[in-house]
C-alpha cells in the first residue's frame, strides 16, 4: 500500500510540476560565483544565458582580484531560411577577437554564406560565397 501511495505521490508532484513549469518558449538563467582566499586572491566569475524561438544568447565574465580577466558573448538567431551568429571575447588588457557567421537558404538549394573572424592582434579573416545542396 505504501508503494502505491509514494507512486501516486511521485506521478502528481511530476503532474504538478509540468503544469506550473515556465514556457519552454523563452528561458534565461544565470549565476555569479565569488571565491576569496587569503592574501587578496580570489576570483569572480558568472554566466548568464536566454533562449527563446529564433534566438539565443549567452554572456560569460571571470575576473580576478588581480585584474586578470575575460568577458565573451555569443549569440544566434535563426528562422525564415537564415541563420546569423557570432561571438565576441574581450580581454582586460584591451585585446578582443571574435567571429561571425551568416547563412542564407536562397529557395533554389542554394546557400549563401559569409563569415569572418577577427585575432586577438589585429589580424582579420573573411570568406563568402555560394553552396548548392546536393539533391535528395
Amino acid at each position: 500500500m505504501n508503494k502505491i501511495l509514494a507512486s501516486a505521490a511521485i506521478g502528481l508532484a511530476i503532474v504538478a510540476g509540468a503544469a506550473t513549469a515556465a514556457p519552454a518558449d523563452a528561458r534565461q538563467r544565470g549565476y555569479s560565483v565569488s571565491a576569496q582566499g587569503p592574501h587578496g586572491r580570489g576570483y569572480v566569475r558568472s554566466r548568464h544565458i536566454s533562449r527563446q524561438p529564433g534566438a539565443v544568447s549567452a554572456s560569460r565574465s571571470f575576473q580576478t582580484n588581480s585584474g586578470r580577466g575575460y568577458s565573451s558573448s555569443r549569440g544566434a538567431t535563426w528562422g525564415d531560411g537564415r541563420y546569423s551568429g557570432g561571438a565576441t571575447h574581450v580581454l582586460n588588457d584591451g585585446r578582443s577577437f571574435g567571429r561571425s557567421t551568416t547563412i542564407i537558404d536562397n529557395g533554389d538549394g542554394t546557400y549563401n554564406y559569409s563569415r569572418s573572424r577577427t585575432g586577438p592582434n589585429g589580424g582579420s579573416r573573411a570568406s563568402s560565397g555560394t553552396v548548392t545542396r546536393p539533391p535528395r
